[in-house]
């Protein structure tokens, strides 16, 4: 009797660790690397969530900036969500930056968080040495994504020791306002990673949609060949890149045409994006490389940042 019931203790126990290791990560604790528009405003909507927030990137002017445009867009959100009640907004406001600080030390903050999401260039080899130095540092149970929308999930995680802790969290830009987050499993994702990263996304308010490692993932891979087979068009002397705009705004109902999107996104990020999967695919068509867009990069005109683009901007 003595015997059975130790053995039934034994398993009872076995059996609830086993659970608890299957058991999927709740994320509290969220450290963001990288500053800029797309790092600050995932650290703004994890803190504005309820969530311990860390955002981290090479110098305290950076995150000086990058404070001030959370606070400046956590007013315009305010006022929105909160119009009738302004005391209200202050208090939303007020919570959301007590859940966040800053720091320049990545590997200093990460022995406490668990999930590390990168936001930084787009970069395979400096994303690479990120995370092989955080992976030294980072506890077990941590979650590492990446917020790249080009580059291969499964080669970031290559740099780890942790690939089944390892998932791309895509955000979209202004990040605030856009409510889709592409959550990408490699095939060494783990389900209980993929699950808690489903779970987070939908915690700071985001419609999660799931895909595989492909190039592009689901709304790149569609978005840019439409703009790359756009720039086609208007070197071939079919259409004039104005006329292929209207055509979209008003055939298609989209809120931009091609080349307007092109330009707003950047024809240098463009054509690093298509590069990379011309680099991976070279006799697929839609990843052709083109030489106008090739040119312009060239000459520096990179879109609405640079002042002229597809466009010229006052």
């Amino acid at each position: 009797m003595a015997f059975a019931t130790r053995h039934f203790v034994r398993s009872a126990a076995s059996s609830a660790a086993a659970t608890a290791a299957a058991k999927k990560l709740i994320v509290k604790h969220v450290t963001v690397i990288g500053g800029g528009l797309m790092g600050a405003g995932i650290a703004q909507v994890a803190a504005a969530s309820g969530h311990t927030v860390v955002l981290v990137d090479q110098s305290d002017e950076i995150l000086k900036k990058s404070t001030k445009g959370i606070e400046e867009s956590l007013k315009r959100v305010t006022k929105k969500k909160f119009a009738d009640k302004p005391e209200a907004g202050a208090e939303f406001i007020e919570k959301t930056l007590k859940n966040l600080t800053t720091s320049t030390d990545a590997v200093a903050v990460v022995h406490s968080t668990d999930l590390v999401i990168e936001a930084i260039v787009e970069n395979q080899e400096i994303k690479n040495e990120l995370f092989k130095r955080l992976d030294k540092f980072a506890p077990e149970h941590t979650i590492f994504a990446s917020n790249t929308s080009s580059l291969q999930i499964t080669q970031l995680a290559n740099s780890t020791t942790r690939q089944d802790r390892f998932g791309g969290l895509h955000f979209f830009n202004p990040v605030p306002m856009m409510k889709l987050v592409e959550v990408i499993k490699t095939p060494m994702t783990s389900q209980k990673t993929f699950e808690s990263l489903m779970d987070f996304s939908k915690a700071v308010g985001k419609s999660p949609v799931s895909c595989k490692d492909t190039p592009g993932f689901i709304v790149n891979r569609l978005l840019v060949p439409y703009m790359m087979e756009a720039v086609r068009l208007f070197e071939r002397g079919d259409a004039s890149k104005e006329d292929i705009d209207v055509a979209m705004k008003l055939g298609a109902g989209y809120p931009m045409g091609p080349f307007e999107l092109l330009d707003y996104v950047g024809l240098d990020t463009s054509k690093y994006i298509i590069d990379g999967w011309h680099s991976l695919e070279p006799n697929n068509p839609l990843f052709a490389p083109s030489p106008l867009l090739n040119q312009l990069v060239e000459e520096k005109k990179l879109g609405k940042k640079t002042g002229e683009g597809f466009y010229k901007y006052k």
